[in-house]
């Protein structure tokens, strides 16, 4: 497939439809049509990496079907993967003033300014290299943090779900060393209470049972190997239970995520990043959606990252980018039906 971005695109660009013979096929306006279709700002991530690409698969697989897309990034690694792809997409297209690092930074912003201005229902993020960004913008530890940041929800929560498992994490990317400072009561009520919500407004769960996981080994062994769990979790767990939300625990990490043990429960709550995830990852096999809490808009993503090593091959499986789609889009659909307004914060 030939394609091409007009000389002189930008924020402001309608919807083109590229064919293969790279023509601008179709020209209109994205939200103007009789019946309002929901608007995924997408953004491209790590033009080093395979964000293009699985992005690009995901699309030509119908994994956004009933939702306009705007395309948010480095045109150039989005020309290399359409052009390695073929087919044919229709959608805005809105690229980047610099490439690279800068690109994927500018995407973030741009999905979060059009959050902001009422012009995009939902957020998908390609994978990013988070260093990369870290040396244009101190202070960037992820994704999920700086989407919160920008949308006025400093400390959003992570959670990462796929078909047999899903996992909320009490603190996203820190240093272990500064894992049990974080791991407050506060912190904790926070991440159960969005859990709970999330069920409800993500997968239509009515009435959610979560586990909490304990900080330490054997949940502290009370008090035995550490005082968090005891100090901390345990009553961030009772005023939850307070509140009528079914969560038990502190469960210790190790024997909660046997198979047995994990169908109790609609979701987990990891005290931090490994905890969680390396569980899930292993269940899961890359297949899993990570999605933030708290926000008052859908954002999903891959549970993988950047993958530059394989980047340009042709070999990236967007299996987990078109399920970021698409549990977006049903994230958008359940709300559309009932739930109260902003469901996601």
């Amino acid at each position: 497939m030939i394609w091409s971005i007009p000389s002189g695109l930008r924020a402001s660009a309608p919807a083109l439809s590229f064919g293969p013979e790279g023509r601008h096929a179709q020209v209109k306006a994205m939200r103007d049509s009789p019946t309002p279709r929901p608007t995924l700002a997408v953004t491209l991530g790590d033009p080093l990496g395979i964000g293009a690409e699985i992005v690009v698969k995901a699309l030509l697989q119908d994994a956004a079907a009933g939702a306009e897309i705007v395309l948010l990034g480095d045109s150039d690694a989005l020309d290399r993967a359409v052009r390695a792809e073929g087919g044919t997409l229709s959608c805005e297209v809105r690229p980047a003033p610099e490439p690279g690092a800068a690109a994927a930074l500018w995407a973030l912003e741009e999905a979060c300014a059009m959050v902001r201005a009422g012009r995009a229902d939902a957020i998908v993020t390609a994978p990013v290299t988070k260093a990369d960004i870290a040396a244009l913008s101190p202070g960037f530890r992820g994704q999920t943090e700086f989407l919160g940041g920008l949308l006025g929800v400093p400390r959003p929560t992570m959670m990462l779900a796929g078909n047999h498992l899903r996992v909320a994490l009490v603190t996203t990317h820190l240093p272990l060393r500064d894992v049990p400072d974080a791991v407050t009561r506060t912190a904790v009520e926070r991440a159960i209470r969005r859990t709970h919500a999330g069920l409800i407004a993500w997968y239509g769960i009515a009435a959610p049972r979560i586990a909490v996981l304990g900080l330490n080994p054997h949940a502290g062994e009370g008090g035995l190997l550490g005082h968090e769990d005891l100090d901390e979790i345990a009553p961030a767990i009772a005023a939850c239970r307070d509140d009528g939300i079914d969560c038990v625990g502190p469960l210790p990490g190790d024997g909660t995520f046997a198979p047995r043990k994990r169908r109790e429960f609609d979701a987990f709550v990891a005290a931090y990043h490994d905890q969680g995830l390396a569980a899930l990852k292993a269940v899961e096999g890359g297949r899993a959606v990570n999605l933030s809490l708290g926000l008052r808009v859908p954002r999903t993503s891959p549970d993988h990252g950047s993958a530059r090593d394989i980047a340009g091959r042709g070999t990236a499986d967007p299996s987990s980018m078109i399920a970021a789609f698409r549990l977006a889009t049903k994230a958008l659909s359940r709300s559309s039906r009932g739930n109260p307004s902003h469901p996601f914060a």
